[in-house]
């Protein structure tokens, strides 16, 4: 059981973050987010953000778990992620971050980066599962399965183990040329010695 973030994208339909949101300790809910939470038939534990897109009725029943945070310099989602980090929690699972428009997508992708220093944090879609690192790391896998890296900082040198397509003493200076790579092993391994990278897994079956 672990605490979840639910932003205002999509709401997941896939039973894997199906199965983390129904099984979660306790739900964040991004402002508008709350509304799908419980027509899904589950109830937000916190509802976070400036509050603008939250239905009056809504506002009125939950009025002990509002958090009205006016802040224009960071989005709903980075508003919850702070507040988890207020809170002495030190994991969360966001769900519900895409789906909807490109550039807030990719917007709440690439702030994992910016978490990943504060918090232990992942976000998963309907597809798979996105996992912001800053140092080596080995991830668990299965033969075949599709794999993607993105590097925030284009200088940083890449080394990898058993992927497909290896990378050795790599730069990913440009968006496509981590993407489409597949593991060939129960473990693949992205080595490096600074920078914020992020992997992304798909779902198999």
């Amino acid at each position: 059981m672990e605490t979840v973030i639910l932003a205002n994208g999509r709401f997941p339909y896939h039973k894997i973050p199906l199965g983390i949101l129904k099984n979660a300790k306790q739900i964040v809910c991004c402002d508008g987010a709350a509304k799908n939470l419980i027509e899904f038939g589950l109830e937000p534990s916190i509802i976070i953000g400036d509050l603008d897109s939250l239905d009056i009725d809504i506002k009125e029943k939950h009025t002990d778990i509002l958090i009205k945070i006016d802040d224009q310099e960071t989005n709903d989602l980075t508003k919850a992620v702070n507040w988890c980090i207020a809170n002495s929690i030190n994991k969360v699972t966001i769900l519900g971050a895409t789906g909807k428009r490109e550039d807030h997508a990719i917007g709440n992708i690439s702030l994992l980066a910016e978490y990943t220093n504060k918090i232990k944090v992942k976000m998963i879609s309907d597809y798979g599962e996105f996992i912001p690192i800053t140092r080596t790391t080995v991830f668990e896998s299965f033969e075949g399965q599709q794999v993607s890296l993105f590097s925030l900082n284009p200088e940083t040198i890449i080394n990898s183990e058993n992927l497909k397509y290896p990378l050795s003493g790599y730069k990913l200076d440009a968006w496509w040329k981590g993407t489409l790579n597949e593991s060939t092993a129960k473990q693949f391994t992205v080595r490096f010695d600074s920078g914020k990278i992020i992997v992304y897994k798909l779902f198999g079956g």
